[in-house]
Formats: C-alpha cells, structure tokens, sequence
C-alpha cells in the first residue's frame, strides 16, 4: 500500500453518491479545495461519529470553500440510508470495487481482533484546486477528526 503524499497529484474520479448521481473529483475542485475522506463501512460506530462531525461543521467548511467528499466501498443504497438516517449534507461516494481507495493508496491489510483482512485504512486528502494533494490527515481519532481538518485549513 502506497498511499498519495502531499505535493502528488490526486487521481480524477468519478462515482456514485447516496443519490445515484455521478460527482467528478475534477467538477468539485472547480469550486475550491476538496476533502476527500476514506471511511471503512457506513453505520458503524466511529464511521458515523465522523460522519457527523463533519455534518456539523458544513458552516464552517463552506465558509473555507471546502467541499467534503466520503468514500466507503459500500453501495449506493447503503450509503443512502446511512446519509438519511443522520441527515448528512455532503455526498457520500461508493467505490465499490475499491479502485479509487487503491489510487489513494489507502485500501490494503487490516488486523481486527486477531483476523487479517483487506480493507480501507481512515486517511483523509484535501485536494488544492490545482488538483494536488495539499495535506493528508492520517493522525486523528474519528471524534475529533472534523476539528483537525478545520485547525488545518485556518492555520493554513
């Protein structure tokens, strides 16, 4: 697992959100920098609390002209009662076949009570209207990480 460092071109993708409706990497950026986070399975315990936290921060990231992209490989449908459920307002993204968490380098071997297994590692990009990856978030609990990313982007 090679995962994308800041100065490295973002891959461009396009994928389903909760609405069914195609959003493109490269149509986000023309409106500002984009955070695009990578979150293991929607409905979970830590998924949703980071969910929410960014949920709640919308005024504020609007404000930095961030636009907040999640990226699980679940389905559309899941992504789409998880999104009501917690009255999210940004897209969730399904990337089912994990290839746009490969290109991040963020999808590999994971260890959960004793089982190993392949899956999304939480890591978070934002991506500079340039198309480059400005910061990667990879030291934040999932309660918290809403705070760092909107430390970041007003000391930046």
């Amino acid at each position: 697992m090679k995962t994308l460092t800041s100065g490295e071109l973002a891959p461009m993708f396009t994928l389903k959100n909760q609405q069914d409706e195609s959003i493109s990497l490269e149509a986000c950026l023309a409106q500002g920098p984009v955070l695009v986070y990578f979150y293991p399975k929607a409905s979970t315990p830590g998924c949703t609390v980071q969910a929410c936290g960014l949920r709640d921060s919308r005024e504020d990231l609007s404000e930095l002209n961030v636009t907040v992209l999640g990226i699980s490989p679940d389905p559309v449908a899941k992504l789409a009662r998880f999104s009501d459920k917690q009255s999210l307002n940004f897209s969730l993204l399904s990337d089912e076949d994990h290839a746009i968490a490969d290109a991040f380098g963020v999808w590999g071997e994971k260890k959960f009570m004793g089982k190993i297994y392949d899956g999304i590692h939480r890591l978070s990009f934002l991506i500079g209207q340039d198309g480059k990856v400005a910061h990667v978030f990879n030291k934040f609990k999932t309660k918290d990480h809403h705070e760092v990313v909107l430390k970041h982007l007003k000391e930046g």
